[in-house]
């Protein structure tokens, strides 16, 4: 009986001394940090920076569990698991995280003219409902504990209609529109849970030139672009080595302080010339 009006008390006693005091932040304490997506990539730097937090690793297979398992071995702090984002979110209701980083994504690629329903079903599944899910399986105890933050990797494709990149640009737009609501909604709540956006550009990471191929696997003798498939590709690849970026400290740095700078800004973006253009094309279009 104790237990149960302590617990009942419990969160209004922090949202009084929240009302009192204002921003609560766990300071120099160990965050639990939870990273969606982590293989490889731009996200890899990124954990390598997290000495001083305990951060969960997740990956989709046994075989990419493997691997990072044994990248990160010598680190007592990284906790690598696998996690299907679309069946497995209940697992998360068992682990206590203080901060949940939303970097698992796929890209299907094709023209919105001819692309199977099913594939674009499938990527908004995993990309946007999946990581809805995620949210909404670790918010409750980051309310119960009067604190916590969801950092969503979208993309600055959200602002660019790239030709026959349809299906992936429109869920990172629907996801950076979430971010949006979700930030809303917790500044209602008065409960502390911060809501921040990191839109990365083009870096060269190998995922953009996948994304890219793979609606070549259908793109047959029924394509309605198939006297210009030739065409596509050069201009495809042309658009990759102008744009795509080697290094990727700049967004590494901006998803590091999205995790960790204790007064967030709400979105983050990198790099520079890639955010500037997707203004100047949204001023036109």
């Amino acid at each position: 009986m104790i237990k149960r009006i302590i617990r009942a008390i419990l969160p209004l006693v922090k949202l009084y001394i929240f009302n009192i005091f204002g921003h609560i932040n766990s300071g120099d304490i160990m965050q639990k940090i939870l990273i969606t997506g982590a293989r490889s990539g731009m996200i890899y730097p990124v954990i390598q920076k997290l000495k001083d937090d305990y951060v969960y690793v997740s990956v989709h297979t046994e075989s990419e569990l493997k691997r990072v398992s044994k990248l990160y071995e010598k680190n007592s702090n990284i906790h690598c698991l696998k996690l299907d984002i679309v069946k497995d979110a209940d697992k998360l209701e068992d682990l206590d995280i203080d901060v949940l980083v939303l970097n698992g994504a796929v890209a299907e690629s094709g023209s919105l003219l001819e692309i199977p329903l099913e594939k674009v079903k499938e990527n908004f599944e995993v990309n946007v409902f999946s990581n809805l899910n995620l949210i909404q399986k670790v918010v409750n105890n980051m309310i119960y504990k009067g604190f916590g933050r969801i950092v969503i990797i979208s993309s600055l494709t959200s602002k660019m209609a790239l030709p026959f990149l349809g299906s992936y640009c429109s869920t990172k737009a629907a996801l950076s529109v979430m971010a949006r609501c979700l930030h809303y909604e917790c500044m209602l709540l008065r409960s502390n849970i911060e809501i921040v956006l990191v839109e990365p550009g083009l870096y060269k990471t190998g995922f953009n030139k996948l994304a890219f191929d793979k609606k070549y696997e259908f793109m047959d003798n029924n394509s309605f672009f198939e006297s210009q498939i030739d065409l596509i590709r050069k201009s495809e690849n042309i658009y990759l080595k102008l744009f795509e970026k080697r290094n990727l400290n700049s967004i590494s740095n901006k998803i590091y302080k999205a995790i960790t700078c204790k007064n967030p800004k709400f979105r983050y973006s990198a790099p520079l010339s890639h955010n500037l253009f997707a203004k100047i094309i949204n001023i036109f279009y």
